[in-house]
């Protein structure tokens, strides 16, 4: 009988927005969890990875075995049969779990849905690394900012008659088509919000396809506006935001693209977002926790050195639009849990994933057990001390720690400080 549950070695990414040195939380866990592990004061810390990906894969801590070898070599019993029939793979995890700490605005992106990543995929291998969608849930640890799908109409409409600089860009023309033609009370699947979205990719394929010169010019006059007229923005928070974004990317189309036409979202610790395929987004500030299809395709906006795929962009966003509220989840009690504490599941409408967070509040010394779930799950412990326990395998947990649960396994998290939360990501078929 193979280990059905175990402790997990995880690998760590250090793009350029990530948190320095041990302010970062990944580089805390990376260390916590594996000493060897040194953190350099000068380096960022971004991104740790918690699943199958090939580009940071997770090893079993005792043996050292990949995951995806131990899977492989299992399948049955580690991905179950729903899980191989409906995902078709006997190698690998649908999900890829994460930690990010956020120092600087990360790209504004979006993903591809699994049509277009075929295509993207076959087109251009070196920019897009495989065929997968990338649907993503962020879960602030932090105090977190981002941004998250495109304003409401009206909001964006109130921007081009108050920011000429905007009005420049997009130009006086579709300026006033898009001003008079909105329909913001539009009905959702109706002609009229048809036409809304096609108004607003006009807008946005408009920002997106300006000269770099013209931008330069115009980010320049926004800034300047944003120091010294303040009162001329709608949304008390843009000017300071803007401010912030051009010091980390001066003169950047980002600042149209991402200031003036998405969303500025802010969560409080323990609020989600869910990021459908083809939603615009880009992380500011924070450290959440992660959950994604197993996918590493990105197409980019602004903010960002690298490769942007304008083309594609404008084509294959949704243009759904509305407000930072619309887009939280509210998570629910899971029920297939018992004891203290308290468990919460953040379940998204696609297939791949769904997050439960656990803890302890008031319950030093508790236990909760969970029922065997009809797939794997790999869980992180994120603050506090206690154990992970089935049958005679009883694991410390402690802040970085990870694990994977093979599907059907009973556990009971057992807590030794009221600070103790857990994150476990998993999949069931239905």
């Amino acid at each position: 009988m193979s280990e059905q549950l175990f402790r997990l070695d995880a690998g760590f990414q250090q793009y350029g927005w990530g948190k320095i040195g041990s302010s970062s939380a990944v580089a805390q866990f990376a260390h916590h969890s594996n000493p060897s592990v040194k953190i350099d004061e000068s380096k960022p810390y971004a991104e740790l990875w918690m699943g199958t990906h090939s580009s940071v894969p997770s090893y079993n801590h005792d043996t050292k075995e990949p995951l995806s070898k131990i899977i492989t070599e299992h399948p049955q019993e580690y991905l179950g049969s729903s899980i191989i029939n409906k995902f078709e793979s006997k190698t690998q995890l649908p999900f890829l779990f994460k930690v990010l700490s956020i120092e600087k605005v990360l790209s504004i992106q979006a993903h591809p849905d699994k049509a277009l990543a075929r295509v993207l995929r076959a087109n251009d291998p070196k920019n897009y690394p495989d065929d997968n969608h990338k649907p993503e849930m962020a879960i602030a640890v932090t105090d977190f900012e981002g941004f998250c799908g495109f304003k409401p109409l009206e909001t964006i409409a109130d921007e081009l008659n108050k920011i000429p600089e905007f009005k420049a860009v997009i130009g006086e023309e579709l300026a006033a088509e898009f001003i008079a033609n909105i329909k913001p009370s539009a009905a959702e699947n109706s002609s009229e919000y048809e036409s809304n979205r096609k108004l607003l990719q006009k807008v946005f394929g408009k920002v997106m396809n300006s000269k770099d010169d013209f931008i330069v010019e115009q980010s320049k006059l926004l800034i300047k506006r944003a120091q010294e007229h303040p009162e001329c923005f709608t949304e008390k928070d843009l000017p300071a935001l803007l401010l912030n974004l051009n010091e980390q990317f001066p003169n950047d189309i980002g600042l149209f693209c991402g200031g003036l036409l998405l969303n500025h979202c802010q969560l409080k610790a323990g609020e989600a977002i869910f990021l459908q395929a083809k939603d615009p987004h880009a992380y500011i500030s924070g450290d959440i926790i992660e959950c994604m299809a197993a996918s590493d395709n990105v197409v980019r906006a602004g903010f960002t050195p690298k490769f942007k795929d304008v083309k594609n962009l404008v084509e294959m966003l949704t243009y759904q639009y509305g407000s930072v509220e619309s887009q939280k989840m509210v998570p629910e009690n899971f029920d297939r849990s018992s004891g203290q504490g308290k468990s919460l599941l953040y379940n998204p409408p696609i297939d791949e994933f769904a997050v439960v967070e656990t803890t302890f509040k008031g319950a030093q010394g508790g236990v909760r057990s969970f029922k065997g779930l009809q797939g794997p799950s790999i869980v992180i412990t994120t603050k506090g001390n206690g154990f992970l326990k089935n049958g005679d395998v009883k694991l410390r947990a402690e802040p970085g720690y990870v694990f994977f649960i093979a599907p059907g396994t009973e556990v009971d998290f057992i807590s030794e400080d009221e600070d103790f939360t857990t994150y476990r990501a998993f999949v069931e078929a239905n």
